[in-house]
């Protein structure tokens, strides 16, 4: 490829070839009228700024980060464990930055509208939001198609909690303990069944995974969302359910529980419930699991952004009350860097997808 240039004072074009460029300010200063001192610095300045300007450019948007209003989008409904967290998050965050931060909930089609919003959203910073355990890491094998790709239309951020579930039966079962559970199951195969709050779910999958590593055969039902599915198993409709601790804790506790826990996912035993023990103490392997969110953004957002992102919401999850709010629900605060979170929705991508395939479970 060649490129024009023009002789001073003749007007004559000059074919050079590209590698002439290379030496641009050697011949810059063969010029006479270039040959001033102050000239040729304001040259080579900027021609310094401009071979520069992607990082410089960069820099510049993450010193003055953010401009306007951020949107915190929540692919879910208002009101649940997610959305509170987030307000929480997005309280500190318009503390830190000096600018308003709005949570905006979009929920539906089990977090995908939300979190395609934020993928489909400008990539300066100013629009990002919750992402978790479905849309990051079971969605993509779960439902025929998606509008967004999670590992290529997303950048995460950082973590901002992980938590357990229990596996719970009814007050008035007869198991009293997971080993009794689990022999009721073998002696009765395909008659007992175990309730989620939806298919793909965590309650889901964890029973799925409970069924496959104890080698069970048990029917799942699905209801629309934990509570009425909590109610059946209450009532006895179904045998057992697996739950996150904050939601299952009010059924456990006082004069009269409703529910029975019998072993929790996570790899040693939770503060919150030191009697309950977990799924490695009973023999059954590769039960650890926990239901996790943290932020992500739009692809194609500056890597500085990200970083003041990141040191903003890990200085967020360690204020005393947020990181209270959160081990008080019987979740651990997470944090980290964005490629640690990057790593750990890669490997829950890789696991989900395999037992997804496996069962060749199909959405609703």
């Amino acid at each position: 490829m060649y490129y024009t240039s023009y002789r001073y004072n003749q007007g004559k074009p000059n074919i050079a070839p590209r590698s002439a460029l290379l030496d641009l300010p050697e011949t810059l200063m063969r010029l006479s009228f270039l040959r001033s001192p102050r000239v040729s610095a304001a040259i080579l300045c900027g021609g310094a700024l401009a071979f520069a300007s992607p990082s410089f450019a960069q820099s510049a948007a993450a010193a003055d980060y953010p401009t306007k209003t951020i949107t915190f989008v929540v692919p879910y409904a208002a009101g649940g464990s997610s959305d509170i967290r987030s307000r929480q998050i997005a309280q500190k965050l318009s503390i830190y930055f000096g600018k308003p931060v709005i949570v905006e909930n979009r929920p539906g089609a089990g977090g995908n509208i939300g979190t395609d919003y934020i993928a489909k959203a400008a990539p300066d910073g100013h629009v990002i939001g919750l992402g978790n355990f479905a849309p990051l890491a079971v969605n993509k094998a779960l439902f025929a198609k998606l509008p967004f790709d999670p590992a290529t239309d997303l950048l995460p951020v950082a973590m901002i909690e992980r938590g357990p579930l229990v596996m719970s039966v009814s007050i008035n079962s007869p198991a009293k303990s997971a080993q009794v559970l689990i022999r009721n199951i073998k002696a009765k195969p395909g008659t007992m069944s175990y309730a989620s709050g939806g298919l793909g779910g965590s309650h889901h999958l964890a029973g799925e995974l409970f069924e496959q590593n104890a080698q069970l055969d048990l029917v799942h039902v699905a209801y629309k969302g934990g509570a009425p599915a909590t109610n059946d198993l209450i009532a006895g409709n179904v045998d057992l359910m697996f739950e996150w601790i904050y939601a299952v804790m009010p059924y456990l506790k006082g004069d009269s529980p409703k529910l029975r826990p019998l072993a929790i996912t996570s790899e040693k035993r939770s503060p919150l419930l030191p009697d309950v023990p977990t799924f490695k103490e009973l023999g059954v392997p590769g039960m650890e699991m926990s239901n996790w969110f943290g932020v992500v953004a739009p692809k194609g957002t500056p890597p500085a952004v990200i970083a003041k992102l990141n040191q903003a919401i890990n200085k967020a999850i360690r204020e005393p009350e947020v990181t209270e709010k959160i081990t008080s629900q019987g979740n651990e605060v997470a944090g980290g860097t964005p490629e640690e979170f990057g790593t750990f929705i890669r490997a829950e991508s890789d696991r989900w997808s395999k037992l997804v395939k496996t069962h060749n479970i199909k959405p609703e």
